[in-house]
C-alpha cells in the first residue's frame, strides 16, 4: 500500500529531469528548477520562468547553471559535439500594436552578461561588444521590433546572430503544416504558446530552426538552415539559456519548458506537463459604474480644491513639450519623470559639471539601473528644433569606441535634455589641469590621442554622413573606466545654428582652438576640426591650455612656445614638466610635431584625420622643419577680429556682457568657464 502510494506520487511530481552528466537535461514547468537568473527574471509560483514583465527599458537572463562541455575532448582540432535544444514559450503584451524586442536562446561564454543593454540589444550584447568577435555568443532570436540598423526583415521574425545583432539568416515567423505543405504565418506577439526546435549537426556544420504552434509535431521543413563553423566561436565550456528584453514598450516573455542535449539523444517535451501563461482578458466596467465613478470623480474634485491643486502642481512638474512628428522616433525619446527620478530630481549633489552646452548630472534609470549622464540644454527657440532632433536621433545612431553613446532626448518647456552613456573618469581636463587630480601617464596619454583621433577619422570619413565635431579640446573629452577617450558634444553646435537668426553667422568653438579661416568665413570644415586637435595634442603634450592671459596685453601662444623650443633644437624642453621622465621620446616629439603640423594656418597644408592615424600609428613618417613652419605659424596668433563674435557663443562668454567690453575680458570670461 504504501509503496502503491509513493509510486502514485512520483508519477504526479513535475517532470524536471537533468542527467547524471548534465549534457542533457529537460524542465517540464520550472517550480523548484535550479536556474542561474538576474535582472528581471524570476520564476512564478505557477512553474513558469519569466524573463520580464512590464518594467520599461529592462532585461532578464536564465541560464543554466553548470557550464557545458561543447568541444569533443577525442579530437585535437577542436571540433563541436552536435547539440539540440527545444522550448515553449510565450509573448504577451497588453498593446498588440506595440511590445518588447523580444527573447533568444544563446549560448555563452558566461552566464551574468554584465554590461549587456536592454532595448534592440535583446539583453545580449551592448553597443560595443555586439559585432565583436571576441564576445563568442550564438543565439537564435525570436525578435518582435523591427531595428534598422541591424538589418531586420520585420518586426516578427526568428534570426540567427553569430557574435552579431545582424542575423546571418533570417525569416519571418512561419511554420509548414505537413498535412498540405502550405506555410502558415505566426505572430510571436499572439499570447499564444509556440515551440521551437533547434538543432545543430557538428558532421555538415548545419544549423536548423524550426517553430509551431505548441501541440503541433515538429513540422519536417525547417524555417531557418544555414551551414556555419561554430568551432571558433563556441568555447570549450559555454553557458546555455535564454534572454530577453523590453524598450519603450513592454511585453511579458514566458518560457513554459525547455529540453536541451550535447551529442545524445534529446528528450521532447510533455505538452501535459508545462503551465499556463496567466490570461490577459480585460475586465468590462458596468454600466451602474459608468455612472457612479464621474459622479464621485466630480464630487472630490469640489470637495478637495486643494488636491487639485496638488495634482496640477505634480503634472507641471513632469511637464513635457512632445509633438505630433515626435511619436514616429519612438525608443529615442526618455520621459522627463524617468530621468527626474535617475537624477534625484537634478540635485545639485548629482551635478558632474557645467559647460559651454549646459549642466550635466548623473544619473541611475530606476528600471534598468543603467548609469546615465543627463545633459540639460536651454533652448528658448523653437525654430529648426524638428531638424535638429532629427539629426539627434540620427547621431544616436552612431557607434565607435571612441565617442560616447547619445542614447536618448526628451523635451520640456524651454529645455532640451540628452541622456548619454556614463564616464566615470570624467573630462581629461581635469587629469591636466585639476591639482587635486593625479596626473595621467605618458602611455595613458598617447593612448587618448590615438582614440580621438580615430573618433574624429570615424566621425569625417566613416560613417554614412559627415559629421563636423567643431569643438575639440580636453574638456569635451571623457574617460571611461579603463581610461579610453570618448569624444562629446559632437554636433551639438548644431543646436545654436537652428536656434539662430538665419541673416546671421554664429562662431562656435572655443578661442584657441579656432581656426584662422573662421573669423572670415564662420564656416567649420574637417579641417577647422584638425586645427583644433592640434592644438589638443600640444594641450596633452605640455599640459598648458593653448590660449593663457597672463597680464593685459599679454597673451603667448602655446603654438608659438613649441615652434620656439623645436627651432632652438630642445622640442621636449616643452613637455609637461608633471611628466618627468617617465615618456616616450620618439612617441612624445611625433606628437609635439604634428601638433603643430595640424596648427598649420593654411587649411590646405594641413592633414586628414587618415593622415594623422597613419602618423600615430607608425604606418608614415612624418617629415617636416620648423623653418618651413615658423612664419606661417606665427603669423596665426591670436587675431582680434575674433572679439566681436566672441559673444555669440555661451560657453565662452557671460551673455549679460556687453560687446563693448573690451577684448581681454571677453577672453578671460572664457577661461573662466572651461
Amino acid at each position: 500500500m504504501l509503496l502503491s502510494k509513493a509510486l502514485v506520487f512520483i508519477f504526479f511530481l513535475p517532470k524536471l529531469v537533468v542527467s547524471s552528466s548534465n549534457n542533457n537535461f529537460i524542465f517540464n514547468g520550472f517550480r523548484d528548477a535550479n536556474l542561474s537568473l538576474n535582472g528581471l527574471a524570476d520564476i512564478t509560483s505557477d512553474g513558469l520562468l519569466r524573463l520580464t514583465n512590464n518594467t520599461k527599458a529592462g532585461l532578464g537572463h536564465a541560464f543554466y547553471p553548470l557550464p557545458l562541455h561543447f568541444k569533443d575532448s577525442s579530437k585535437s582540432n577542436g571540433t563541436i559535439l552536435p547539440f539540440s535544444t527545444t522550448f515553449a514559450f510565450v509573448i504577451q503584451t497588453k498593446d498588440d500594436d506595440v511590445s518588447g524586442h523580444g527573447l533568444a536562446f544563446a549560448t555563452s561564454p558566461s552566464k551574468e552578461l554584465t554590461g549587456a543593454f536592454p532595448n534592440q540589444y535583446l539583453g545580449l550584447f551592448n553597443n560595443i561588444s555586439h559585432g565583436s568577435s571576441g564576445n563568442h555568443i550564438v543565439a537564435v532570436e525570436l525578435d518582435t521590433v523591427q531595428n534598422m540598423d541591424y538589418g531586420d526583415i520585420n518586426d516578427n521574425h526568428v534570426g540567427i546572430d553569430i557574435e552579431d545583432l545582424k542575423s546571418v539568416t533570417s525569416h519571418e515567423a512561419a511554420y509548414v503544416a505537413d498535412e498540405d505543405g502550405d506555410w502558415k504565418s505566426l505572430k510571436l506577439v499572439s499570447g499564444k504558446p509556440m515551440q521551437v526546435w533547434i538543432d545543430y549537426s557538428a558532421m555538415d556544420m548545419q544549423l536548423h530552426v524550426v517553430i509551431s504552434p505548441l501541440g503541433v509535431p515538429k513540422p519536417r521543413h525547417p524555417l531557418l538552415s544555414t551551414k556555419v563553423n561554430l568551432s571558433a566561436i563556441i568555447l570549450d565550456d559555454m553557458y546555455v539559456g535564454f534572454s530577453a528584453s523590453n524598450g519603450a514598450a513592454t511585453s511579458s516573455h514566458y518560457i513554459l519548458g525547455w529540453s536541451f542535449s550535447l551529442n545524445g539523444n534529446m528528450q521532447a517535451l510533455d505538452s501535459s506537463q508545462l503551465p499556463f501563461a496567466p490570461s490577459l482578458g480585460k475586465k468590462r466596467i458596468s454600466p451602474l459604474l459608468m455612472v457612479v465613478l464621474p459622479l464621485v470623480a466630480v464630487l472630490l474634485l469640489l470637495l478637495s480644491l486643494g488636491g487639485i491643486m496638488l495634482i496640477l502642481k505634480r503634472r507641471k512638474k513632469y511637464a513635457e513639450v512632445l509633438e505630433e512628428w515626435e511619436l514616429e522616433l519612438g525608443p529615442h525619446r526618455f520621459s522627463y519623470k524617468d530621468l527626474y527620478k535617475a537624477t534625484r530630481g537634478f540635485k545639485e549633489e548629482y551635478l558632474l559639471g557645467v559647460g559651454g552646452f549646459g549642466r550635466v548630472y548623473k544619473g541611475v534609470l530606476p528600471s534598468s539601473k543603467l548609469e546615465i549622464a543627463v545633459k540639460k540644454i536651454s533652448h528658448e527657440s523653437r525654430q529648426g528644433m524638428r531638424e535638429f532632433i532629427s539629426e539627434i536621433v540620427s547621431m544616436g545612431r552612431l557607434r565607435h569606441r571612441n565617442l560616447v553613446q547619445l542614447l536618448g532626448y526628451c523635451r520640456r518647456q524651454g529645455e532640451l535634455i540628452l541622456v548619454y552613456d556614463f564616464m566615470p573618469n570624467g573630462s581629461l581636463d581635469k587629469f591636466l589641469f585639476d591639482k587635486t587630480k593625479s596626473s595621467l601617464s605618458w602611455s595613458q596619454r598617447f593612448q587618448v590621442i590615438k582614440g580621438v583621433a580615430s573618433g574624429l577619422l570615424y566621425l569625417h570619413e566613416e560613417w554614412e554622413q559627415v559629421v563636423i565635431h567643431r569643438d575639440i579640446k580636453a574638456s569635451n573629452i571623457l574617460l571611461d573606466c579603463e581610461f579610453n577617450a570618448r569624444l562629446s558634444d559632437f554636433g551639438l553646435a548644431r543646436l545654436y545654428d537652428h536656434g539662430s537668426n538665419p541673416q546671421t553667422t554664429r562662431v562656435v568653438g572655443t578661442i584657441g582652438y579656432l581656426a584662422p579661416e573662421i573669423s572670415k568665413t564662420g564656416k567649420a570644415t574637417a579641417s577647422t576640426d584638425v586645427y583644433a586637435f592640434g592644438a589638443f595634442l600640444l594641450e596633452v603634450a605640455c599640459g598648458r591650455r593653448p590660449l593663457e592671459v597672463r597680464s593685459i596685453g599679454e597673451s603667448p601662444g602655446l603654438t608659438d612656445m613649441v615652434l620656439e623650443c623645436w627651432k632652438r633644437g630642445v622640442l621636449l624642453n616643452a613637455k609637461d614638466p608633471k611628466l618627468g621622465n617617465d615618456y616616450v621620446s620618439e612617441e612624445l616629439e611625433l606628437v609635439l610635431r604634428l601638433g603643430l603640423f595640424c596648427s598649420h594656418p593654411e587649411p590646405t597644408s594641413r592633414p586628414s584625420m587618415r593622415q594623422v592615424m597613419r602618423f600615430l600609428e607608425g604606418d608614415a613618417p612624418l617629415h617636416l622643419s620648423p623653418d618651413r613652419l615658423s612664419a606661417s605659424v606665427s603669423a596665426s596668433s591670436y587675431d582680434y577680429s575674433f572679439d566681436n563674435v566672441i559673444l555669440s557663443y555661451p560657453s565662452i562668454a557671460d551673455t549679460s556682457t556687453s560687446a563693448r567690453g573690451s577684448s581681454m575680458e571677453a577672453i578671460t570670461l572664457m577661461h573662466s568657464d572651461v
